[in-house]
Parts: C-alpha cells; structure tokens; sequence
C-alpha cells in the first residue's frame, strides 16, 4: 500500500471513532483516486432522528435490524456526487455482501480494507459473499498488508 493509502485508511479508522456502537465501530471513507479528495465519510450508526439508547445498542438482535452500516452513511451522505471509479476505504471490516451490493451499484472501482477476522465466521462468510460479488462486477478488492 501507499502512503495515501495508509492515510486513508488511518482517516477511515478515526472516523470509525464517531460510532457510538459499543462493540464494533466502522468507518468509511470514499476518495477519488485522481485528485485525492475525500468526497465522503460514513460511520455505522442507528438513522439520524432514531434515538441511541442503551436498549438498542447493547441488544444485538435490535442493533442489526436498525443500524446503517458506515458503508451506506458514506453513501449516502452526499447527494447528487458521482462516485463511478472512486475508492472507498473501509475499517476495521471489510464489507459485508448488503453494502457489497450498493458499492457496486454506486459504480465504486476499487475497496480497501482489512482481512476478515478469521475468528469471526459471521464476517467471514460476509465477506466470502461481497468478495464474490466484487469480483463478478470488476470491482477491486484490496485487503490492507498486515491485516
């Protein structure tokens, strides 16, 4: 990786910070490659206007069906932005096969992010699935060294 890359990635990771999720903090962030600029950021969070309670956040069955993943914040956060070719980082997972299918849609040209954790069959099998699709739709898929 490069040192934008590393920057990015290290960007994506401070954003991941703003998540109020108590067990598992995502951030994204999308960049054109071209010029560098970031044109997006995202972190995985309950929709804006639904309240972060305890309740929800702490109860993992509740927390899954609410919560937009940092992927889908990045993507949604800006209106009217054209991210065909762009890159979007994305830590500390990689993403799963629901946002797999919106990055392809938005016509992201390459995804960097870490390995799955091996230890984690959930995300495993999650990014076994968006792998797949990447793959298919000619999206490039990096996983970041030492990950």
């Amino acid at each position: 990786m490069d040192k934008w890359e590393v920057r990015f990635l290290e960007l994506a990771h401070h954003i991941s910070r703003w998540s109020k999720d108590p067990s598992t903090q995502v951030g994204c962030v999308i960049v054109d490659p071209t010029s560098r600029r970031v044109l997006s950021m995202g972190f995985n969070g309950l929709p804006a206007g639904v309240e972060d309670t305890a309740e929800r956040l702490e109860n993992r069955s509740i927390k899954y069906e609410m919560i937009v993943h940092a992927e889908q914040n990045a993507l949604l956060s800006i209106s009217g932005v054209n991210f065909e070719h762009s890159d979007l980082y994305v830590t500390p997972l990689p993403p799963c096969a629901r946002c797999a299918g919106l990055i392809i849609q938005a016509g992201i040209g390459r995804v960097i992010c870490p390995r799955p954790d091996r230890q984690k069959k959930l995300w495993i099998d999650q990014a076994r699935i968006a792998e797949e699709m990447f793959k298919e739709a000619s999206v490039k898929l990096i996983y970041a060294s030492g990950s």
